[in-house]
């Protein structure tokens, strides 16, 4: 039943916020996201496009099966075989939807739906690129998609091309003038291309809207998505303009964002609205004299509303097992196996000789480098470098692959101490790999940070991310260069096993 009064969080993070470069994530890493999701509270998790490849289609079979509470989606075009294989990767799945979007006949639309109904109750239809098309063709298309079933139907502005008012207009249109529609829940999925995507959600939603598609931090193609904490925030502090509420435990949201930043690599922009760094600063005195004598003054929420304390908790050497653990829960690093605890621990306690204090963003980098290891896994064992003012760089390097003996190599020649190390570690290694993005990052301040390096190459001809940290950057960037290797590693074999025919 349709309640007028609450919004359905649909959440695309993994979907379409996944489909943006460098965002990519392994299947260990999707399930750990739609944990968190749950615990966010969004009342749909759209877990992949299961037809596009065997990981998406094993995402969606892996959420499904072990993720409770919200209703687990995939995405399928207006074509019998990718409704088929959506609704194969939803089989395990108690509360289910599929998301169809619209192909090029009514045929294939009417079809698309019905066949997605024979798998589960919920189907949900969009209208690709609805922000452009005439409303009068949409409303016949829309029409046609409930009369063959479609409990949501979706209206996106899939290029960032509307205004508000717009969009608002567009929606009341659809309201007003589609048969059938007050059975069906009207959605929005707005893109950011011009930096309208919250605030057209919203309008959408004054004008009977009743799902919001957005993702965390509001990643997505090119300029990104609807961001969800924008809108839960938006929708909660504003409930005396909106009347209206969400399923969101909004103090579940910045560990949300910051284990997304986690995973991916990818930092929030300090000024992001809600999440980012500076979302609760004041740095102006005016304003520092007014949070001073009266915090409303000028904070409209405030940061334990989203589970932000605004400190950043010193940890030390004398910091026992369980205190570690508890620190890394509370910054979204949840469900840890005790092998990976004792492998933080070890990284802790040999950071804390190194550092007199670890800060919540050491911590998260320590999980961050530890998290995105595999089991078939290039080892750095030795690593030796130097360079003169005028002989150049020069590299020694030793690497095991899993127990095997390891392989040493010698390099002289390269464009600097990091050119030189992966010329030397082209040498032993078996991939042929071109190097595409090099980047490096201070953790925390101070000369004794840690520093944070990501790289994007090519390793046999696939685009793959990297990332390592480490008080030395050039440790951090051979580590980082052979994370890439082995992440590759990990999805070669997920694929090859897939491939494999069942008996």
């Amino acid at each position: 039943m349709i309640n007028p009064g609450r919004v359905i969080i649909f959440d695309t993070t993994l979907r379409d916020g996944e489909q943006s470069p460098g965002f990519s994530m392994n299947l260990k890493e999707k399930l750990e996201g739609a944990q968190q999701l749950a615990r966010v509270g969004v009342d749909v998790i759209e877990a992949g496009f299961p037809i596009t490849s065997q990981g998406d289609f094993d995402a969606v079979c892996m959420i499904g099966g072990e993720v409770t509470g919200p209703r687990i989606c995939g995405l399928a075009r207006a074509v019998e075989k990718d409704v088929i294989r959506a609704g194969e990767a939803l089989s395990g799945c108690s509360k289910s939807r599929i998301h169809t979007f619209i192909a090029t006949s009514e045929v294939h639309r009417e079809k698309a739906v019905k066949l997605a109904r024979t798998f589960t109750d919920d189907v949900e239809f969009s209208c690709e690129d609805a922000g452009r098309t005439d409303w009068g063709y949409m409303v016949d298309v829309l029409t046609a998609a409930i009369e063959s079933g479609a409990t949501t139907v979706n209206i996106p502005d899939t290029v960032g091309y509307c205004v508000p008012e717009q969009f608002g207009d567009c929606i009341r249109h659809v309201r007003d003038n589609t048969p059938g529609i007050g059975n069906c829940i009207i959605s929005v999925h707005c893109h950011n291309d011009l930096g309208h995507a919250v605030a057209n959600s919203l309008a959408g939603v004054r004008n009977g809207a009743r799902q919001v598609e957005c993702t965390i931090n509001g990643i997505g193609e090119r300029a990104g998505n609807t961001s969800l904490e924008e809108i839960a925030m938006m929708l909660k502090t504003r409930r005396d303009y909106f009347n209206l509420e969400t399923g969101i435990n909004t103090r579940e949201i910045f560990r949300t964002s910051r284990l997304l930043t986690r995973i991916t690599g990818i930092k929030v922009q300090p000024n992001k609205a809600v999440v980012g760094a500076n979302a609760f600063a004041h740095e102006a005195g005016i304003h520092q004299d007014g949070m001073i004598k009266e915090r409303t003054t000028y904070e409209i929420m405030h940061p334990e509303d989203v589970g932000w304390s605004g400190d950043s908790i010193v940890m030390g050497k004398h910091s026992g097992r369980n205190a570690l653990a508890k620190r890394l829960g509370e910054l979204g690093v949840v469900d840890i196996e005790i092998e990976e605890l004792d492998r933080f621990y070890e990284r802790f306690k040999g950071l804390c000789d190194l550092k007199k204090d670890v800060y919540d963003e050491d911590l998260l980098a320590i999980a961050e480098d530890e998290l995105s290891r595999s089991s078939t896994a290039y080892k750095l064992v030795d690593l030796q470098i130097g360079s003169t003012l005028n002989g150049g760089p020069h590299v020694f390097v030793s690497v095991a692959l899993n127990d095997d003996p390891p392989r040493e190599s010698r390099n002289s020649n390269g464009d600097g101490l990091v050119d030189c190390l992966y010329r030397a570690l082209d040498g032993v290694t078996d991939h042929t790999i071109k190097l595409l993005d090099y980047s490096i990052d201070s953790v925390t301040k101070g000369k004794d940070a840690l520093g944070r390096v990501k790289v994007n190459m090519l390793v046999d001809g696939q685009e793959i991310r990297g990332i390592a940290v480490d008080t030395d950057v050039i440790t951090a960037s051979g580590r980082a260069y052979l994370n890439s290797i082995n992440r590759y590693l990990v999805l070669k074999e997920i694929n090859e096993r897939a491939s494999k025919p069942s008996n």
